[in-house]
């Protein structure tokens, strides 16, 4: 449960830092063309990419892993009969 706050707070957190009003006026280059506000949301976008996978892995809803074996599944297609 622990695990479960602790990522949804670093949700609320990459949310909160996606807006980098910081670097608006900057026009620092990085390597010589790649803007310092650029090099930012390269790094954020990464680093929202692995807080995703976190929150697949130790986050996911286990209900929604579990098929009625009564019911069809939501993926099948029905036969179709002349």
């Amino acid at each position: 449960m622990m695990k479960k706050r602790l990522l949804y707070a670093a949700l609320l957190l990459a949310a909160l830092l996606h807006h980098d009003f910081w670097f608006w006026n900057d026009r620092t280059l990085f390597f010589g063309v790649l803007p310092v506000g650029l090099l930012y949301q390269v790094v954020y976008t990464l680093a929202v990419v692995g807080l995703m996978w976190l929150l697949a892995e130790y986050a996911w809803p286990v209900h929604l892993d579990k098929v009625d074996k009564d019911s069809s599944s939501p993926t099948s297609v029905p036969e179709e009969t002349p």
